[in-house]
Formats: structure tokens, C-alpha cells, sequence
């Protein structure tokens, strides 16, 4: 089976089986862009908690922008590694400004998506994952976010060569796939990744993509079958 082919039987499993996902409702893209930074190495509930304070004590990005560092850093404590985020979010903030005048990132829908996405790929701490979350979720934009789930699943299941590293495989991933995809792919997989295919001990008996997985034929199949 080819990857594109294989890629798109693995789309259609986990949709039969999990649906169409709907995440929560969009953001502006500047909070989308903060909420991503806060995410970093943490879940997604100290993120909530983290960025809920950050908007309750300053509730605009310039009032961020200006504070003083330690209020910032106090504020998103719950997030996490607050004296790097706190510092990184500020100065992002300050150079957005210095750049555009404002601090509003609608004008990314506008232009062509490459830049678009390099113009975000500029700023310390915004790397593809980050970047393709503003495009895909706030923007609309096609872009695959690749986070440590779905860099572990699509390693396993062999859409991926497993030593690709994270940051090639978010094109090599559109490349695998539709555009009008990409939003439940990254969902569904990101899932899949939380429920079944743990890092340690992977549920594979119950995974609804186990006879697309290399992963699985190597584990659970005689070695003649995994021959044909």
C-alpha cells in the first residue's frame, strides 16, 4: 500500500471510530499564539489555568506587553517553567509590535501561506507545531500541527521513516495528506495517541488502525505473516 493510500485508510479509521472531532471554539490568533507558548511541556489544564490568569490580571496583550516581568511570570505560574514563558511571551509581544505597530495577527490570513507561516517562524519559541496551531485553528490556514503524540503514533503506524525528526515531519505529513484533512487527522490522532498508543505498554489489541501499523505487525503477527 502506498503512504498517501495508507495515510488516508488510517483518516478514515479513526474517523469511523471516533467521529469528527470539534475542538473548542477558535481564538484570535494572538491568544491562540500565546495559549500554544503556555503549553509547552505542560498539560492542557495548567495551560487553561495559566493563560484564564493571565487574561483575568491584564486583560489586554499590550497591558502584557508593559507589565513588569515578575507579574507576568506570577500570573502563569500554574503553567510551568514561568521565568522562560513569562520573559519569552513579553519580548514576542514587544517585537510583534515593533514589526507591525499593533499586536493583531489577522493579517496573516492574507498572505501566501508560506509566508505566513515563516513570519510567525521568526519570533524565539515559535516553532512549526506552534506556527501551524495559529494557522490551522485561529486562521483557517491548511497547516499540520506535530506534537509528541502524533510524532510517536505516525512513527509507529510507519507514516513517517522513524528517524525523522519533528520539524521535517510536519511537511512530509501534509505532503501524506488533503488539506480539507488536516483538522481532524491532527485531532484524531492526538487522541489516539492519549487513549491507546501510550508511550509505554501501547494498547494495540483494541487500536482501531492496527492493521495499518507497522508497529502492530512486528509485535503481534508471526514473523511469516509479517513476510507477505
Amino acid at each position: 500500500m502506498e503512504l498517501k493510500e495508507r495515510a488516508g485508510a488510517v483518516r478514515r479509521k479513526l474517523l469511523d471510530y471516533y467521529g469528527r472531532p470539534e475542538w473548542r471554539a477558535p481564538l484570535p490568533a494572538m491568544d491562540e499564539l500565546v495559549s500554544t507558548i503556555l503549553s509547552q511541556n505542560t498539560n492542557d489544564g495548567n495551560r487553561d489555568r495559566a493563560f484564564a490568569a493571565l487574561r483575568t490580571r491584564f486583560p489586554t496583550w499590550e497591558q502584557v506587553r508593559d507589565a513588569d516581568p515578575q507579574e507576568v511570570i506570577q500570573a502563569i505560574r500554574s503553567a510551568g517553567l514561568a521565568n522562560q514563558k513569562g520573559p519569552r511571551i513579553q519580548k514576542l509581544l514587544q517585537e510583534i509590535t515593533a514589526r507591525r505597530g499593533e499586536l493583531s495577527l489577522d493579517f496573516l490570513s492574507e498572505m501566501e501561506l508560506a509566508d505566513a507561516r515563516q513570519w510567525l517562524l521568526q519570533f524565539t519559541g515559535v516553532g512549526p507545531k506552534t506556527a501551524a496551531i495559529v494557522l490551522l485553528f485561529s486562521l483557517g490556514r491548511p497547516a499540520f500541527p506535530v506534537d509528541t503524540h502524533i510524532y510517536r503514533v505516525t512513527g509507529r503506524i510507519g507514516l513517517r521513516p522513524m528517524t525523522m525528526n519533528v520539524e521535517k515531519a510536519h511537511a512530509h505529513l501534509e505532503s501524506l495528506l488533503p488539506e480539507e484533512s488536516y483538522y481532524d487527522v491532527h485531532l484524531n490522532l492526538i487522541r489516539l495517541g492519549r487513549e491507546v498508543c501510550h508511550p509505554r505498554r501501547p494498547e494495540c489489541p483494541a487500536c482501531p488502525v492496527r492493521e495499518l501499523c507497522d508497529y502492530y505487525a512486528h509485535q503481534y503477527q508471526p514473523p511469516e505473516e509479517q513476510q507477505k
